[in-house]
């Protein structure tokens, strides 16, 4: 995938019924299918039973078991509510009748309100300033450990620049926290908030538990340990749009037991806090 084009070619399902759809995987580099993928696609079954223009304000969600990236996903949506003010929907995704993963997601009617927001970090590099997953891979090609090097040369419809870029060769326990901002490659014009929440979802999985494994840097790495999303959840809070770029601030204040917990916030370029994102996945290490 190397445009918006082709994400959204991915995040929106078949129809095969009125509450049931399908859809396929493409490989972020790993050899399951992409949490974020299940995630968004989940979230495209439940909009598409929403009938009366509410706007998906927050979903939870948990991974039961690796997708298989060559068999298609199977979501049946079950309307559990649609009340006054909000309409709730559970998303179960399957596999030849194996059951993957589930979703609860809540839509609300639009209302005003009260309004207040964490600010966002004001002492952070801007974008121009910095190296993307790309560029890092044209500079030090030469010197990056395989599998971030495979994983750094998959197409993918997004820009990621890390404020940080930690030395993968110089092992040191780093702090529990990750910023990153990213962009959407191709046009971005005329998308409606539920596919920009979508597509949102589909980015909220990348980099995540960085964060978790930072303070392990001396010892843990990707290569040594085994790792998989546990659970997501998301909140929406405000309209936006992917013409700029959007910053993903990370931190995490626990690992524990096997398991690493991570929370983050999405703001625009100009401070409007978007999202809030929060996940535990799996840090076990190998023997």
């Amino acid at each position: 995938m190397t445009s918006v084009d082709d994400l959204l070619d991915l995040l929106i399902l078949d129809h095969v019924s009125d509450h049931t759809f399908t859809g396929t995987s493409k490989s972020i580099g790993s050899p399951q299918v992409f949490g974020g993928q299940v995630l968004a696609q989940a979230a495209n079954a439940a909009y598409r039973t929403v009938k009366n223009g509410r706007i998906l304000h927050s979903l939870h969600a948990y991974f039961l078991e690796a997708g298989d990236l060559n068999t298609p996903i199977d979501y049946k949506v079950d309307i559990l509510r649609d009340g006054g003010s909000f309409s709730v929907r559970r998303v179960t995704a399957s596999q030849k009748d194996r059951i993957i993963f589930i979703m609860a997601s809540s839509f609300h009617k639009k209302e005003t309100g009260y309004s207040h927001q964490k600010a966002m970090k004001s002492d952070l590099k801007q974008p121009e300033e910095l190296l993307s997953w790309t560029d890092i891979l044209h500079q030090f090609n030469d010197y990056l450990p395989s599998g971030l090097k495979a994983f750094f040369e998959v197409d993918r419809p997004i820009d990621f620049k890390p404020t940080v870029i930690a030395n993968p060769m110089e092992r040191k326990d780093l702090p529990p926290f990750n910023d990153v901002w990213f962009k959407l490659k191709g046009n971005v014009d005329d998308l409606d908030l539920a596919t920009k929440q979508q597509i949102l979802t589909y980015i909220s999985d990348y980099n995540i538990l960085v964060s978790a494994m930072n303070p392990h840097a001396s010892k843990a790495h990707w290569g040594n340990i085994q790792s998989a999303s546990l659970d997501h959840s998301m909140w929406f809070f405000r309209d936006f749009d992917f013409k700029d770029w959007l910053l993903f601030s990370i931190e995490s204040p626990n690992a524990n037991a096997a398991r690493g917990f991570a929370r983050g916030n999405i703001y625009t370029r100009d401070g409007v806090l978007i999202a809030s994102v929060a996940q535990e996945g799996l840090m076990r290490p190998k023997n």
